[in-house]
């Protein structure tokens, strides 16, 4: 696909914001080299920061910055410097995947709601719960019972529970992630006329954009998602342009 028709299709995602560049490598690292052993060489690193506008200034401070936190690891072959992430960086990335790349189809279809003796709503997030009101906590069927607490199966949820349980912080946000990448889906080109460098520019920035909101939140349960809420829109539509267009191999980037 010419560059410049490219550079047009993807600005909805470009134009998102929140596109520290430091956490846009830890999203294209996470992608596309996530497991151990694969490394994104310079040449190809500068190449998909500069197709999302990145200069190259900012670039060199964003891995300065990872190396420093010890999330990416650098090496020098020849001229070239080799980047992959660290076994700290690799399991932070390992841990997030499955909430990133899990389908709306793959979400928990069974939720149990519990009532704690406590209000410490952030100890029960970190435990995969989301609160409902005070000491009244939905989850996965799956998860484990805090001690004290009460479990009771979850049956219909009603639609003002559902709407109750989205996260209202990020509404404004799901809804413009939403609306981009229907955008984006309907502007592309199939993905034999992308390269191996606009498909993983691509999907570096559908990754990036859905990780910085749905690892702000709990993952609920499908029964306890309306259909037409945006965050369940904006993860379908996630869902089916990953899979459009697929993760090409690092070797296919580094020889265009």
């Amino acid at each position: 696909m010419p560059i410049d028709d490219f550079d047009l299709a993807i600005a909805p995602l470009k134009d998102l914001g929140g596109q520290r560049v430091w956490s846009l490598m830890i999203s294209l690292f996470g992608d596309m080299a996530r497991q151990e052993g694969q490394i994104i060489g310079g040449p190809v690193l500068s190449a998909i920061m500069t197709a999302m506008d990145v200069r190259p200034e900012a670039a060199r401070v964003a891995l300065h910055r990872l190396r420093k936190d010890k999330w990416i690891a650098s090496e020098k072959h020849g001229r070239i410097s080799h980047h992959s992430l660290t076994p700290a960086g690799r399991a932070q990335s390992q841990a997030a995947s499955g909430r990133i790349y899990a389908t709306p189809a793959e979400l928990p279809d069974r939720w149990q709601m519990i009532v704690t003796d406590d209000a410490d709503s952030d100890a029960h997030e970190k435990a995969g719960f989301t609160a409902l009101m005070p000491r009244l906590y939905v989850g996965n069927a799956s998860l484990p019972v805090p001690i004290g607490a009460a479990a009771l199966p979850g049956q219909d949820a009603p639609d003002w529970m559902k709407r109750q349980l989205e996260p209202a912080s990020l509404a404004e946000s799901y809804t413009q992630l939403s609306d981009a990448l229907h955008r984006v889906a309907r502007d592309l080109c199939a993905a034999e006329t992308l390269t191996p460098l606009q498909i993983a520019t691509l999907r570096c920035l559908i990754v990036h954009n859905w990780r910085r909101l749905a690892l702000k939140h709990p993952a609920l349960p499908r029964p306890l998602i309306r259909d037409d809420w945006a965050g369940l829109t904006a993860h379908q539509m996630v869902a089916e342009l990953l899979s459009r267009y697929p993760r090409p191999d690092l070797p296919e980037i580094a020889t265009v």
